[in-house]
């Protein structure tokens, strides 16, 4: 399975169902945004940002669109095989990559890719663009934030809004990150938080209780969506 979604026709095939069905959750689904004026100041002015949604709302992730449009936006997507079409139909879409690397212990040549990951995004968001990142990603736990995105906002100085995403009707898989797939024509919601800031000064141990807070918080704001729309947590 792995060799298939590597092949470069595949990946293209992928890449192009789901860019088609990105939009096609954007267009149909009635969204409603709350507390989206906390970025309004962001959106309007030159300042960067580092914005965060939990991994398994990837497919719903064009309902915040229309306002990072408004923006220079990349996203952070995982140079494995299914990041690969995911950033293919990201791309339609005008949301181009910073691929990053979840590197294992010992694996010094994804640590390097990792770090060069780390300053282009720092780089990016410190000359006034923003990033959307899905803290939890790739691998999990689901929805505890890795401590990446937070270096990122602690290194360019830039502030952290949070996106709390759900739809309904929409199916949840029994994936690690309980991916969320909406039918057309349904509710969506969401939430927004923020601006947060990570102090120039974080150390280690305050990095740590901002990981502990804002992935309570960024939890939060997603059960508040999907209770916008009448679902049930899962």
């Amino acid at each position: 399975m792995k060799g298939l979604l590597r092949n470069v026709a595949v990946q293209a095939t992928l890449g192009w169902i789901l860019g088609t069905y990105l939009r096609l959750v954007l267009r149909t689904i009635r969204w409603r945004h709350e507390n989206v004026a906390c970025v309004e100041p962001v959106l309007a002015g030159d300042s960067g940002a580092v914005a965060l949604f939990w991994h398994g709302r990837i497919p719903l992730c064009l309902s915040v669109a229309p306002q990072w449009w408004r923006k220079q936006t990349r996203a952070f997507v995982s140079p494995s095989a299914d990041g690969e079409f995911i950033a293919k139909a990201l791309a339609m879409s005008g949301f181009p990559a910073i691929r990053i690397s979840s590197a294992k212990k010992g694996d010094s040549a994804k640590a390097r890719q990792a770090v060069a990951a780390i300053r282009e995004a720092v780089s990016w968001v410190s000359e006034g663009n923003a990033l959307v990142v899905t803290p939890d990603g790739p691998r999990g736990p689901n929805e505890v934030i890795a401590p990446g995105a937070l270096q990122i906002a602690r290194r360019s100085g830039q502030p952290v809004f949070l996106m709390g995403i759900a739809a309904n009707p929409a199916a949840q898989m029994k994936t690690w990150d309980k991916v969320m797939f909406a039918a057309p024509f349904g509710r969506g919601a969401v939430v927004w938080e923020g601006p947060l800031q990570v102090p120039p000064d974080a150390d280690d141990q305050a990095i740590q209780a901002l990981i502990e807070d804002w992935s309570a918080r960024l939890s939060a704001v997603t059960r508040r969506a999907e209770a916008l729309v009448g679902r049930a947590p899962h």
